[in-house]
C-alpha cells in the first residue's frame, strides 16, 4: 500500500470500518471500534483507513497480511 496524501478524519475511518466490518474477523472489528474510542494522530488514522480500504476486494493472502497489521496496530 502506497502512502496517500489525503488526511482521513476519525469519522472517515469509522465509516470505512462500518462498510468493511462484515468482511473482517469479529475480533478485529471489536478491537478496531475499541481502538477508535481513543484519540490518535493523523498518521495512525490514515494507516488504519488504508488497511480497511477495499479490504473486501483484497485476495485472501492480502487480507491475512492486513489482519496481522491491524492486530499490531490495535493491540
Amino acid at each position: 500500500m502506497g502512502k496517500c496524501n489525503i488526511d482521513h478524519s476519525h469519522a472517515d475511518v469509522v465509516n470505512k470500518l462500518e462498510s468493511q466490518e462484515q468482511f473482517l474477523p469479529d475480533h478485529l472489528v471489536e478491537g478496531a471500534y475499541a481502538f477508535l474510542q481513543k484519540e490518535h494522530d493523523q498518521e495512525t488514522l490514515n494507516d488504519l483507513f488504508h488497511l480497511l480500504k477495499k479490504y473486501d476486494l483484497s485476495s485472501e493472502n492480502e487480507q491475512e497480511d492486513r489482519n496481522v497489521q491491524l492486530t499490531k496496530m490495535i493491540g
